[in-house]
């Protein structure tokens, strides 16, 4: 096959180019900044906020894959408006690009929760992206993970710039809510897979998988993991979400803050699977990768 992966030099994209062309197929990353691509992996420069800078990039493919996406866990430049620029722009571009030019078979990236009427301006723009997605002419597929992790990705440094933000120099780690917030990470070597099975098969068209890894872990327990992945201990103490909201709003307002309101509402509710949907691709739960197991704890 002849596959564009859009945002391929990204983290979740190098992975997947990576084993495109490990597996044989001709495979081209389509980035605002192309640098470091796999190798085998040709590359064209284009933003899916404009148009006529991707259209032609399309031509003559055989699937597409749209992993453009800007991270729920901090405040994008330019403000939250930026997820629907991004997101549900971007899909719209993607998704008429593919049409004009034919192609067989769209996979789209989205989240977990991904809602029109959501909590936040990233899981609404993201449902937004699915319903543009759900409504073109092409053979689509969606995927729902929760927070993927794994080499290059952005899980585990997240956890310690937190602590860098909430308590820097000080050996306790305050969490909001304590750290209830639930996810259910999800190895980039088990997605991929996925991704890949969804491009060479008719029976994943038209679907929407939701997709976690083996285990569900409160942001405490995950905090605690890395650190005992680096030989560290680290004292979690809880901060009232009340506080956190109004720290988090404060930062809202100030300009270069990684953090804000957005950032306080997606702690407000979990990141897991109703149903795990791996059993799709012919696997199941015990034979996924642990976090724990990845940090070797």
């Amino acid at each position: 096959m002849d596959i564009l992966v859009v945002g391929g030099t990204g983290f979740v994209g190098t992975h997947l180019c990576r084993e495109l062309v490990e597996r044989g197929h001709e495979v081209t990353a389509l980035s605002r900044t192309p640098d470091g691509a796999p190798a085998g992996v040709e590359t064209i420069t284009g933003d899916v906020t404009a148009f006529d800078s991707i259209q032609g990039a399309f031509e003559g493919r055989t699937g597409v894959v749209n992993l453009v996406a800007l991270s729920p866990l901090f405040k994008p430049d330019g403000g939250d408006e930026m997820h629907d620029v991004v997101h549900r722009q971007g899909t719209e571009n993607c998704v008429r690009a593919a049409e004009e030019h034919g192609v067989e078979r769209f996979v789209q990236l989205s989240a977990l929760g991904a809602d029109p009427n959501g909590a936040t301006a990233y899981i609404r723009a993201k449902g937004r992206a699915e319903e543009i997605v759900r409504d073109s002419a092409l053979d689509w597929t969606i995927f729902r993970p929760s927070v993927v992790f794994g080499e290059g990705g952005e899980f585990v440094s997240f956890t310690k710039r937190l602590k860098r933000l909430f308590a820097p120099g000080v050996p306790v780690y305050p969490l909001p809510g304590g750290g209830k917030t639930r996810f259910q990470p999800v190895w980039v070597g088990d997605l991929v897979p996925m991704i890949m099975a969804a491009l060479d098969e008719q029976d994943h068209v038209g679907q929407t998988y939701e997709i976690g890894g083996p285990d569900t872990l409160t942001l405490r327990e995950v905090v605690e993991l890395v650190y005992e992945a680096e030989g560290k201990s680290v004292s979690v103490v809880g901060l009232p979400m009340a506080l956190a909201g109004v720290g988090l709003s404060v930062m809202d307002a100030v300009p270069g803050m990684p953090m804000g309101k957005d950032q306080y509402r997606s702690l407000g509710f979990d990141n897991t699977t109703s149903d795990n949907d791996v059993g799709a691709f012919n696997t199941d739960d015990g034979r996924l990768t642990a976090f724990h197991a990845y940090l070797g704890v």
